[in-house]
């Protein structure tokens, strides 16, 4: 593994560096490759949603990068910031390490999976981009991987994880600005997203409410969801009928010509 700061200096407050994390695979089969985001409410990052996941594609023969992104008390645009450059940075060192900057997707879990939603569907400028050429690039992925992740803003509907939001936002209370599901449109990149039905802290209406929008705006995607098992399962070692996800998304890959 090797480790890179996603800036020679880093813009913003800083109380932690981001840096972005590389997972080579040993036996390498795809110039496709995935930024990962790790969940933990915008509070904190958990090491199974960041490298267990990397060493999970790396065993499929995909190389990995593991965003450690900037969370409280770092607020809106910081964690969105870092997730962008970290695409940046893969696309613009693609060439370096024999991957191909158009099959650049993101994964992310539980508030990693609000990071990922956010990449892939919030489109307008933020505070601190276009520094350098690094800046230049398409922020946008190619496609989307969701592990019961938070989606909808708080609001009567009580499905959200007020927290991530809280954590994310400080003191702005616009979330629907942050409603990844509000924000799909007909270039929203496809994604696949999983989540358990009995979920009791990220409710699975979340996953629902992301592939409604992205069927209404006729974007590919799969959906699974599994009845049992708490939340932040990770690659859900066992358990196994909820394990069976990982295959599922690798199988999703193959069909989407980034594996074989």
């Amino acid at each position: 593994m090797q480790t890179f700061n996603l800036w020679d200096k880093t813009p913003g407050l800083c109380e932690e560096t981001p840096v972005l994390e590389y997972f080579p695979a040993e036996n390498r089969v795809t110039d496709a490759t995935v930024v990962i985001y790790p969940g933990g409410g915008y509070a904190m990052r958990a090491p199974h949603e960041g490298k267990g996941y990397a060493e999970y594609f790396n065993s499929i023969g995909m190389d990995a990068f593991v965003c450690e992104y900037r969370v409280a008390p770092h607020h809106f645009p910081l964690p969105l910031l870092d997730a962008r450059r970290a695409v940046r940075w893969v696309r613009h060192n693609a060439a370096e390490y024999g991957l191909d900057p158009h099959k650049v997707a993101v994964m992310g879990s539980s508030a990693g999976g609000h990071l990922a939603g956010l990449v892939s569907t919030y489109t307008a400028p933020i505070d601190f981009e276009d520094q350098d050429d690094i800046d230049r690039e398409n922020p946008i992925p190619d496609a989307t991987i969701l592990c019961y992740a938070v989606c909808h803003m708080p609001d009567e509907t009580n499905v959200a994880h007020v927290g991530s939001f809280q954590n994310l936002c400080g003191e702005r209370t616009d979330y629907e600005i942050f409603s990844n599901d509000l924000n799909v449109t007909d270039f929203t990149p496809p994604a696949f997203l999983w989540h358990t039905s009995d979920d009791d802290c990220v409710n699975v209406i979340n996953s629902y409410l992301y592939a409604t929008a992205l069927r209404q705006h006729g974007i590919p995607h799969e959906l699974h969801v599994f009845p049992r098992g708490p939340h932040g399962l990770g690659l859900a070692q066992g358990l196994p009928h909820v394990a069976q996800w990982a295959g599922l998304m690798k199988n999703w890959l193959i069909e989407m010509g980034w594996l074989k």
